[in-house]
């Protein structure tokens, strides 16, 4: 584990000592400090260990510990504070809340409550550091650094993402669910002339009817029952960008003909409004269905099909592009091995082998939450089988998602409804999670499950958890 480090500043070496042993019992690291001249100097000088939070007492000898906190805030103002105070002086710690401290505890403080505070405050600081990588990952061009792939295979769709991105057409994106279609969708964006302005998305399977319109169209104040303010839509929203539609082989007739009039037009009505208001979007669409099909069977236009399709970009499932499952792997177990605040090196020979026998039948979304799991629960430095879903611990144990045998020869349906069932088992039938792990809407996971007559142990058709 990634120990947080602590900085102590009090006078009373009492509640030093006290405080010391507890956050080292919680594996802390803990400097402290018994004025604020010697906790300046040290982060002044910049050998403060690059520490995680500071806890401060208000009272100090030798200067104010509002001013400390000043000078504190000015050189390291990401640096979250947690101030002490007696009892008598609640009015300097909500003045230390004005100046920018995290939060305050009042001496005699119960170990549960600053342990509290303190996990909080990390917990804070972690979620705008991530909050902070992600605008800063999302604001730059996307590049082959943050997509991942060493195959021939995917280098061609790579490839052809970058050369329509320039172009100002619709992009229609094909591919089974977990590919990465909003990856691409977001590389289109950030390498066209569009990407000083916003990238928005929606899932359009996930939404209702009515909400799918608020969401893109917005909607005017009592335009419907519960409609008490004026809202703009994502359509709004996205002007001068692009917009994603993402599942769009699930939007009904109704939806789909408003969606032609504003790609025909550019232009839409707001619910409730009567007004039409003009914008400039480019749209990219995605889908894990045949659309082509679709239209034949008359689920889908026709006009609203070529209107989209104007280009289209079909991403491989993983198992075709096998050589990526390892690069992928390592990039991931980098990403959540910080999140867990653990030192990983790396995973094992025993298991990669095992990744890269496994078909992933949820491809990339299903790899990334293998490897989230593994770096939850990997103990040593290195990510080994026995932390992998599909691994077979012991002889006659069950493999939750054990690889299909090289000359069993099934269909693709038989794959996911194989898949489908074995992940609602691992949950217990609860849908919400099981659709998380799948990575596809609870409305699509619901139709599954009437299309592959799925049920319960018993027999008992699939009820909501």
């Amino acid at each position: 584990m990634l120990k947080a480090k602590i900085l102590i500043c009090d006078d009373e070496e009492g509640i030093r000592r006290y405080l010391q042993k507890m956050f080292q019992a919680k594996d802390f690291e803990v400097e402290t400090f018994a004025d604020g001249t010697s906790l300046l100097a040290r982060i002044e000088a910049g050998i403060d260990g690059d520490a995680d939070i500071l806890l401060q007492d208000v009272r100090m000898p030798d200067m104010d510990g509002i001013e400390v906190l000043k000078r504190v805030k000015k050189l390291r103002p990401s640096l979250p504070v947690v101030v002490m105070t007696a009892f008598g002086t609640i009015d300097s710690a909500v003045d230390a809340i004005k100046l920018g401290a995290y939060d305050y505890v009042t001496k005699p403080f119960p170990r549960e409550k600053i342990l509290g505070v303190i996990d909080n405050a990390l917990e804070m600081d972690l979620l705008m550091k991530e909050n902070k990588a992600l605008k800063e990952e999302l604001a730059r061009p996307d590049t082959p650094d943050n997509i991942i792939f060493t195959s021939a295979k995917f280098r061609e769709v790579y490839e052809l993402t970058l050369q329509v991105a320039g172009s100002d057409a619709n992009i229609l994106i094909l591919g089974e669910s977990g590919t990465g279609k909003e990856l691409i969708a977001g590389a289109i964006h950030y390498n066209s002339p569009r990407r000083g302005r916003r990238f928005l998305s929606i899932n359009c399977a996930a939404l209702s009817d009515t909400l799918l319109e608020s969401q893109l169209f917005g909607h005017m104040r009592g335009a419907f029952t519960g409609a008490i303010t004026t809202q703009k839509g994502l359509l709004e929203e996205a002007d001068g960008g692009t917009l994603f539609l993402d599942e769009i082989g699930d939007v009904s007739a109704t939806v789909q003909a408003k969606l032609l009039r504003v790609i025909q037009e550019r232009d839409f009505i707001p619910v409730g409004a009567t007004k039409a208001k003009n914008v400039d979007i480019r749209f990219v669409a995605a889908t894990n269905k045949d659309l082509a099909k679709e239209v034949r069977e008359g689920r889908f236009r026709e006009d609203l099909y070529y209107r989209l399709n104007v280009i289209t970009i079909n991403l491989p499932p993983l198992r075709e592009r096998a050589e990526d499952v390892i690069p992928l792997a390592e990039y991931f177990l980098q990403k959540y091995s910080r999140r867990v605040r653990k030192e990983l090196k790396g995973i094992s020979p025993e298991a990669v082998r095992v990744l890269q026998g496994y078909h992933w039948p949820g491809n990339v979304r299903e790899l990334e939450n293998v490897v989230e799991r593994a770096a939850i629960l990997a103990r040593g430095e290195f990510v080994t089988p026995d932390v992998l879903p599909m691994y077979r611990q012991a002889a006659g144990a069950p493999a939750p998602l054990a690889p299909p045998r090289e000359d069993r020869l099934i269909s693709l349906e038989v794959i996911e409804k194989e898949h489908i069932e074995r992940i609602l088992r691992q949950t217990g039938w609860h849908k919400s999670r099981s659709a998380e792990i799948l990575g596809i809407s609870r409305k699509t996971l619901d139709r599954k499950i009437v299309e592959y007559a799925l049920t319960l142990p018993g027999g008992a058709p699939a009820e909501d958890e």
